[in-house]
């Protein structure tokens, strides 16, 4: 049933004005909105088009491009006769990009076929492989021949992710002949990158790590410089941009005379010894040999781990510079400089004289202590006991004078401290005093110490450089420089050269400087005199030679010992060590040479035919002395229960220390 009331019409529910009002407030909101997210936009494409444009310029080119550091060419070194001496060369490089390979053992297997490849060389590129990104070319192999290189041209195509490049690598012509001195460069490890300043080694990855390769690193690295390459997304490089070159190393000329350091090199022979060979009147090495050497380019691309042990188990000890490193008693060689300590002091004038019966005890011992001769030499002044190479007299001469007073004079030539030489690892040695070994050893010091460091023994260790340092000294009349390598530095751009200035050493003053006169004829009696210990090398001399010989004991004589055993007798590792210094020409010194001969025997016999080889060669550009290079015998199988070794620092007595045999001349 339908009600009668009349039904309401939808236009009466509807308003529209209220609608249209609603409908414009939700206009113009959505206007607002639009326009202000209009305006932020613009604000912000102005913020990053107009405000930081420079800002997000760089960032996308950093995105789009790399700087790639280019490392500088090395220095080359050069003798003072332009030898060289350390060079850049051009080698062949074998890489490998890991992305481009689908198996590495596989392809390492095929490349041995017609490749050398080592262990060493495999593990290292393995590792190299593991730090590298696999889009970059990691070296496999360096320094290939021309067949190598030709056999890979032959297969290119069936090896991808192979590739030779050309690079520079570091050659040392002279090898091991001057291996000790200019040393070699190797990889930097991590201690290293930690003491170098990064930005200045940024592309370099060999560092010098010893002689002059590693005390003038600064000069011989050189700046680096860099390359722009265009990469793409994923940073692979697609094109180069611009090459900025960097700085080449400086070229380094040293004082050494690689003829004369060739000559020492033979001249020692089959035995282990140094010879230093010095300049006195401006300090520059002339030759500085340490034998056995080592070939320095075993390090240059790195030396496997079974080799570097190799080097380091060798009973020679080839690593050894002896010339820096070795300390020895200098035995009589340091007779001239007590001779003239005696005579500045006032202990001894020229005309002094001593009998020498062949031993000595000191008051209140029954200890002897020897002369080399046996015999005795008799009644000497002071020319005669340097010439002969009297012990006695130098025992007496060492016990007037006092160790305060030998410690102070041989100080004063130089000896036990490092000289200051432009090369690593100089050590000191040691010239003992009272004042050391109570500090050192917690012990007073006793008389028949004193009559040992006389004749350079005991306590007493000196270094190679060091004795000619000492008889530069004495060439010089206590003037001399401080011993260096390095010569001149040489712009490899301008070809500017920058000469060292050579560094002149306090003089030593002497009282009267006629003692000079008087301890330098000895010297010259000793070579050039029918008498002299070492007169074998100045009979055919073209020039005069101030000498003196030595004979540094490794075995002491046993007290009821009468007769020294022969050279034959002795096994090598008790042998002597033999010594030599020298300068010449004597009247106007142009070279002081040191030559430390070990377990060779007398100084006079060894050691002095070598100083004398060295002096012809520098002086007369060749060599007249035709003697053969000296050569080790060894003893008969038996043992010679009769000699003990001394130790490193001998053990005092209450009155004396342990006697020596007696130096040799």
């Amino acid at each position: 049933m339908t009600s009668g009331l009349p039904r309401p019409r939808r236009d009466a529910l509807k308003n529209i004005n209220a609608e249209r009002k609603l409908f414009i407030s939700r206009i113009i909101a959505a206007v607002i909105f639009l326009l202000a997210g209009l305006a932020l936009l613009i604000v912000r494409l102005v913020d990053l088009q107009v405000t930081q444009h420079s800002y997000f310029s760089t960032r996308s080119d950093a995105n789009r491009m790399r700087v790639v550091p280019v490392a500088p060419v090395r220095g080359l070194i050069y003798d003072r006769n332009g030898t060289l001496l350390a060079q850049n060369q051009p080698s062949f490089v074998l890489e490998i990009t890991a992305e481009q390979v689908e198996n590495m053992d596989a392809l390492l297997a095929d490349l041995s076929q017609y490749t050398q490849l080592s262990e060493a060389d495999i593990e290292r590129f393995r590792s190299r492989v593991r730090k590298t990104p696999r889009y970059r070319g990691v070296p496999l192999r360096t320094n290939l021949s021309m067949e190598e290189v030709a056999k890979y041209e032959m297969r290119r195509h069936e090896l991808p992710g192979v590739e030779v490049t050309a690079g520079l690598s570091r050659n040392y012509p002279m090898g091991i002949v001057t291996a000790h001195v200019v040393g070699y460069v190797g990889g930097i490890n991590e201690q290293e990158l930690q003491q170098v300043e990064e930005r200045a080694y940024r592309g370099i990855s060999q560092i010098g790590k010893v002689g002059v390769e590693k005390s003038h690193e600064d000069l011989l690295r050189g700046e680096p410089g860099a390359k722009i390459i265009e990469t793409n997304a994923f940073g692979r490089p697609l094109r180069e941009l611009d090459y900025r070159r960097g700085y080449p190393g400086r070229n380094l000329i040293l004082s050494l005379d690689a003829q004369v350091q060739q000559v020492a090199e033979d001249a020692l022979g089959e035995l282990t010894g140094a010879v230093v060979a010095i300049d006195p009147t401006n300090g520059q090495v002339i030759a500085m040999v340490s034998k056995p050497g080592f070939d320095p380019h075993y390090f240059v691309d790195g030396i496997s781990s079974a080799d570097y042990k190799t080097l380091l188990d060798d009973p020679q000890r080839p690593l050894y510079n002896r010339a820096l490193q070795g300390t020895y008693p200098p035995g009589s060689t340091v007779k001239p400089a007590m001779a003239i300590a005696g005579l500045e002091y006032g202990v001894v004038d020229p005309n002094h004289r001593e009998f020498c019966k062949g031993s000595m005890t000191l008051p209140g011992s029954t200890r002897k202590y020897r002369c080399w001769r046996r015999s005795g030499h008799g009644w000497l002044d002071m020319s005669g006991g340097v010439m002969k190479s009297c012990d006695i007299y130098f025992y007496q001469l060492a016990l007037n004078l006092g160790i305060d007073r030998i410690h102070e004079a041989m100080s004063g030539f130089g000896l036990g401290a490092p000289t200051g030489l432009d090369l690593p690892l100089e050590k000191g040695g040691l010239y003992p005093s009272r004042e050391w070994k109570l500090r050192a050893r917690k012990e007073n010091w006793y008389p028949g110490e004193t009559l040992n460091v006389g004749i350079g023994q005991g306590y007493v260790l000196t270094t190679p450089v060091q004795l000619a340092q000492m008889t530069a000294r004495i060439a010089m009349r206590g003037g001399g420089f401080k011993p260096h390598v390095l010569s001149v530095i040489e712009d490899p751009i301008t070809k500017v050269r920058t000469p060292v200035e050579p560094e002149p050493l306090p003089q030593i003053e002497l009282k009267d400087n006629r003692h000079w006169d008087s301890v330098i004829k000895a010297m010259e009696d000793v070579v050039q005199s029918p008498s002299g210990t070492a007169n074998a090398i100045g009979r055919n001399a073209p020039y005069r030679i101030a000498g003196k010989s030595g004979t540094a004991q490794v075995a002491a004589l046993r007290q009821d010992e009468k007769v020294a055993p022969t050279l034959a007798q002795t096994p090598i590792h008790l042998r002597d060590h033999a010594l030599f210094i020298a300068f010449a020409p004597a009247d106007d010194p142009r070279i002081a040479v040191g030559v430390i001969a070990e377990h060779a025997g007398g100084g006079s016999r060894i050691a002095a035919p070598i100083a004398r080889k060295v002096m012809d060669q520098y002086l007369l550009g060749k060599v007249l002395f035709d003697e053969p290079a000296p050569v080790v015998v060894a003893p008969p199988p038996r043992p010679r229960p009769t000699a003990s070794p001394l130790p490193s620092a001998p053990v005092a007595a209450p009155t004396a220390a342990p006697a020596p045999a007696g130096g040799h001349p």
